[in-house]
């Protein structure tokens, strides 16, 4: 089987709550495992950087519902391309919670992105650390 890989950046039209972020979670996860889907998704309750990765038209069909999810907005594809091999073996969240920021999310992220190729890792430690809301 071929692999396809989108990584993607957009911003949330409204603040989300962690348990409205803890339910996107669960249903992606059971949504992607059922399409043999893997990733990662980071989310600081303003902005979504995410890579997806499995199956070509599995991969676009998530992609494109996201694009037209009104939750997102300013969707950004980052990277595009077909891959030798998973970064990601299984899915995965990071959630930065607005009303408790963590000065863990970067180790938290650091941990998932243990297995990403530098470009990947670039994105998302970059992401983690700059985009992090006002305390």
């Amino acid at each position: 089987m071929s692999l396809y890989q989108i990584m993607y950046i957009s911003s949330a039209t409204s603040m989300m709550t962690s348990q409205q972020c803890a339910t996107i979670a669960q249903r992606s996860a059971i949504n992607n495992s059922r399409d043999d889907v893997t990733g990662l998704l980071l989310f600081n309750s303003r902005r979504f950087l995410q890579v997806l990765e499995g199956p070509k038209d599995a991969v676009e069909r998530i992609f494109a519902r996201i694009h037209a999810d009104p939750r997102h907005r300013a969707v950004v594809k980052l990277r595009e391309a077909p891959i030798d091999a998973r970064e990601f073996g299984a899915w995965a969240m990071a959630f930065d919670d607005p009303t408790q920021p963590s000065d863990m999310l970067k180790d938290k992220v650091a941990a998932l992105l243990a297995q990403a190729g530098p470009s990947t890792c670039a994105h998302f430690m970059g992401s983690a650390q700059l985009h992090r809301p006002a305390a």
